[in-house]
């Protein structure tokens, strides 16, 4: 995966998680292997491994008992844009934490929106997705 993403215009793409870092300073250094800081920068951190068609990474970053074998994700369809509800506990000195969000995603035909209440705990001293319950 490219350290750098920048449009074709020279000028960098922003994350695609929302915040409105450029991506290099937000939600890259996570896809690198950098450790999150908390469960909702690994939320959205997966969220933008969606949107780049990242499947090693939202493997890496799930939970050893509940990773499935493989991921094959949709090439038609893209997450266009990240809401973060709420969250519960997931920073520093916790162990466990809850992100509730909506992602939006269009695909030939149609645009939706998946809402979901995810489940983070820390697994071997790092933040990972353990489930979620949608809504």
């Amino acid at each position: 995966m490219a350290k750098d993403r920048r449009e074709a215009t020279g000028k960098i793409r922003p994350c695609p998680c929302g915040l409105g870092l450029p991506y290099d300073e937000c939600c890259g250094p996570l896809h690198g292997g950098q450790a999150a800081a908390s469960a909702e920068a690994l939320m959205r951190s997966r969220f933008s491994a969606f949107a780049l068609g990242d499947a090693a990474y939202l493997l890496r970053s799930w939970h050893s008992t509940t990773r499935p074998a493989r991921l094959l994700l949709d090439p038609r369809q893209r997450w266009t844009r990240l809401e973060v509800l709420g969250t519960e506990a997931g920073g520093l000195l916790d162990s466990t934490g809850v992100v509730e969000f909506r992602a939006h995603y269009r695909e030939p035909g149609e645009t939706g929106s998946v809402h979901e209440r995810s489940r983070f705990v820390r697994e071997h001293g790092h933040w990972v997705y353990l489930d979620g319950e949608l809504s």
